[in-house]
């Protein structure tokens, strides 16, 4: 994961995975918030139709129960003048038959069966329907005289305490009852999105018409404001957690660096004490030599002073190269450490390791190395950790100095990782310039150097170094151009 983390394009799919994750929890949100919104509207509109038609009972068992006039005054028929919804009133004594109303679209017939169906059932009943045209008739069975209403359906929806805006709501909005509709509000029809439905009857035994709803959300309706935040959120989140990783990253790089250059300190020892017995064996044969010449000629008869004094000179000057090269020697050595014991390791694992403490050096150069560490099977290796990672940190770095002289665009660098036998091999190629033919044979003799200002350590160290773990490490020229060295280590033994 951390690895993954790394790279620039495992950054970017990590946001939009956190996108779209909070983009379908955003979305999910708002159609909830819309559906439970859709069911609040219809229940409300569902109520206040229930309440219309059962106030229609009311009206009918009200007249029912009235004392009926016996005169030419008919008071139910004021009924239309206070119910604006009421269209007609007909009233019907026990000796005489409902009247054919074709104008209403209603028959004595239907009229008749439906006010035996309402005398059985102690309840109004539906004569006639005609959802079409947002008309019925409504029968009520009683004595002495039973009573029928033509009722305006449309004209009974109470449009002042409607929820929606019939025009401009996004809800369709019906009554239906035995394959017939009436539309209350047309709804606003969206191509593709997510439907929402609702089917509630109404509360009046007599007028049994469903409530049916639809909403239909389109893509257009989701909250794309609120999507678009959250993206940029995350992108602002994201990039700041990469710009902590970053600055984690560069701290721990530096200090792995610093412990390899502790290390190398402390492993230069060796190729100072032996390169130290090489520069000081000079300097004080030469002290001794002139000092015993000093007192030679101070012992004779006369002394030879101006000779000695000479001598004496010449035994300062060398003490003071002396001195010069244990100079040199305190500055390089600081607080060593113990080294590591030799374990197995995955050779593939140091070198990509490796190349990222040094991945601001191969920035700077613009050097991209070419190193496929998922090519093959591990290659598991004995060998001490620190001084793995010193030799290829070596290594790497000399072919990034040695790619300083040709032009950038030209530069290239190849590390790959494979066996030879019982033996893991590491090359490490550049096209630089080259090894000179005549300072190949001296290349892992220490304080031997082909760079200007170079100490002459790192390569004798490495080679040293790998001898030390059962290894060799090997320099060669490659054609056209550049140079090729190979790192041998013993595999690990399989298991029995």
């Amino acid at each position: 994961m951390k690895q993954w983390l790394r790279t620039r394009g495992g950054w970017w799919l990590a946001w939009l995975v956190l996108t779209a994750v909070g983009a379908v929890w955003i979305a999910r949100a708002e159609l909830a918030q819309m559906h439970q919104d859709f069911e609040t509207d219809v229940r409300i509109a569902h109520r206040l139709l229930s309440q219309q038609m059962v106030q229609y009972d009311a009206v009918l068992a009200t007249l029912a129960l009235l004392e009926p006039s016996n005169g030419a005054d008919h008071p139910e028929q004021r009924l239309p003048s206070v119910y604006s919804s009421i269209l007609r009133v007909q009233r019907r004594d026990r000796d005489e038959a409902w009247p054919d109303t074709p104008q209403m679209g209603t028959t004595a017939q239907a009229l008749a069966a439906a006010e035996a169906r309402s005398r059985e059932q102690h309840r109004a009943d539906l004569a006639t329907l005609d959802l079409a045209h947002g008309r019925y008739v409504l029968v009520m069975g009683a004595a002495p005289f039973s009573y029928a209403l033509d009722i305006d359906l449309a004209g009974s929806v109470p449009w002042r305490d409607w929820p929606m805006n019939p025009q401009r709501s996004p809800v369709r909005l019906s009554l239906q009852r035995d394959g017939q509709e009436l539309v209350l509000q047309p709804g606003v029809p969206a191509a593709n999105g997510w439907r929402f439905g609702l089917t509630k009857a109404l509360a009046s035994p007599s007028q049994p018409f469903d409530v049916v709803a639809e909403r239909q959300v389109g893509w257009g309706e989701l909250p794309w404001r609120g999507i678009g935040g959250w993206a940029v959120a995350m992108a602002a989140l994201l990039a700041g957690l990469w710009a902590a990783q970053r600055q984690r990253i560069a701290r721990r790089r530096a200090e792995e660096l610093l412990r390899l250059g502790q290390v190398a300190r402390l492993n230069a020892l060796g190729e100072l004490s032996a390169g130290l017995a090489h520069e000081l064996n000079q300097p004080l044969t030469a002290v001794l030599a002139n000092a015993q010449a000093a007192r030679r000629l101070l012992d004779d008869e006369p002394p030879d002073l101006a000779t000695a004094r000479d001598a004496m000179g010449q035994a300062v000057e060398q003490a003071r190269r002396a001195a010069g090269v244990v100079g040199r020697l305190r500055r390089v050595i600081e607080r060593p450490e113990a080294g590591g014991d030799v374990k197995p390791l995955v050779l593939q694992e140091v070198v990509r390791s490796a190349m990222h403490l040094l991945a601001p050096e191969f920035t700077q150069r613009g050097v991209a190395a070419q190193f496929d560490a998922a090519a093959q099977a591990p290659v598991r290796v004995q060998a001490e950790a620190v001084a793995l990672e010193q030799i290829v940190h070596n290594l790497l770095m000399n072919a990034l100095q040695a790619l300083d002289l040709v032009p950038a665009a030209e530069r290239r660098l190849v590390v790959s990782v494979g066996r030879n036998g019982q033996e893991g091999v590491l090359t490490v190629t550049d096209n630089g310039r080259g090894i000179a033919p005549e300072a190949l044979p001296r290349l892992f003799e220490p304080f031997f150097s082909t760079r200007e200002g170079g100490l002459g350590l790192g390569l004798s160290l490495s080679e040293t170094l790998a001898s030390g773990m059962g290894g060799s490490l090997g320099a060669a020229n490659v054609l056209p151009r550049g140079a090729r060295f190979t790192l041998l280590l013993p595999l690990v033994a399989p298991a029995p």
